[in-house]
């Protein structure tokens, strides 16, 4: 079993005649993942890497079952992308896109919590199940099949953090890369939540960074509803600059809240093991695991 997506996963591409939407349905379609259609309004009866392409949404269901759908449009179009996919009933749409307003982002996330559908991004990595199915950017050869969710904010942290588990033998369920930006689709309350469902999601590694209050409001979910599965943290930021913005449009500290020691503090409260460097993720989870480093 894996969260939000698997084998049987069906995918449109929604943008798929770009150059990072071509790009990386080669990529995803390589590593097995069922991608039935792809999109690109005014293009329609082409295809890409076989995959048939479609001029909306719309019509490609017409043809396909699909439940889920990958977004490489630009900005200004990412709001009206991920519309369409929730008016044709897709249940989980990935939007890799960056750059896209606040504004556009609330009301997708709106729209989606009115159909009951996932909604990861805007300017993430996307998720990933090893060896079941992959939608979004990730290097794959970073990844393992294995009993442990991992939810991050930072993609590229995730990827050396994945390697180093897999180096260590320890495989991921499902990676979810929620995003960068400061109004996301999922947050990590959101994730723990499927996670602590899944059967076998045996523990969680949190990849978190300074700025916003997310993961003080998942220390807060921890501990409120005693999660039963033992999670290992790493928070990135500890010597970053005050007031500083870090790469992330997230990542911003302000008016004292959301810096690294709030962060480690109140996950710890929680019962949270946090490291302080990706590479003692593996060793940190063994033991929390199995009881011995």
């Amino acid at each position: 079993m894996a969260v939000l997506i698997d084998s049987k996963t069906h995918v449109v591409v929604q943008g798929i005649t770009g150059r990072q939407g071509s790009f990386h349905a080669k990529l995803m379609k390589q590593y097995g993942t069922k991608i039935v259609a792809g999109t690109s309004p005014g293009k329609g009866g082409r295809e890409v890497w076989d995959i048939p392409v479609y001029d909306s949404m719309e019509e490609a269901m017409s043809k396909h079952d699909a439940d889920a759908s990958i977004i490489y449009v630009p900005a200004p179009s990412a709001l009206d992308a991920g519309l369409e996919a929730l008016r044709a009933g897709i249940r989980l749409v990935v939007i890799i896109t960056e750059g896209m307003p606040p504004l556009d982002t609330m009301k997708l996330i709106a729209s989606a919590r009115r159909t009951g559908a996932h909604l990861i991004g805007p300017n993430c990595p996307g998720v990933i199940s090893p060896a079941l199915s992959k939608l979004g950017i990730m290097p794959a050869e970073a990844f393992s099949q294995g009993p442990v969710g991992v939810v991050c904010r930072s993609g590229t942290l995730t990827y050396e953090i994945a390697w180093s588990m897999t180096q260590a033998s320890i495989g991921q369920s499902t990676v979810v890369g929620l995003g960068g930006d400061p109004v996301l689709g999922t947050d990590f309350v959101d994730a723990l939540s499927l996670m602590r469902e899944d059967q076998d999601t045996e523990a969680v590694v949190l990849v978190g960074e300074i700025g916003g209050e997310e993961e003080e409001k998942c220390a807060e979910f921890v501990g409120d509803t005693s999660f039963e599965k033992p999670i290992v943290a790493y928070v990135a930021g500890r010597t970053a600059p005050p007031e500083r913005r870090m790469g992330h449009a997230g990542a911003i500290v302000s008016g004292g809240r959301g810096d690294y020691a709030s962060k480690v503090s109140a996950l710890a409260a929680a019962g949270v093991r946090v490291v302080d460097r990706p590479s003692q993720v593996a060793g940190a989870l063994r033991e929390a695991m199995h009881g011995r480093p």
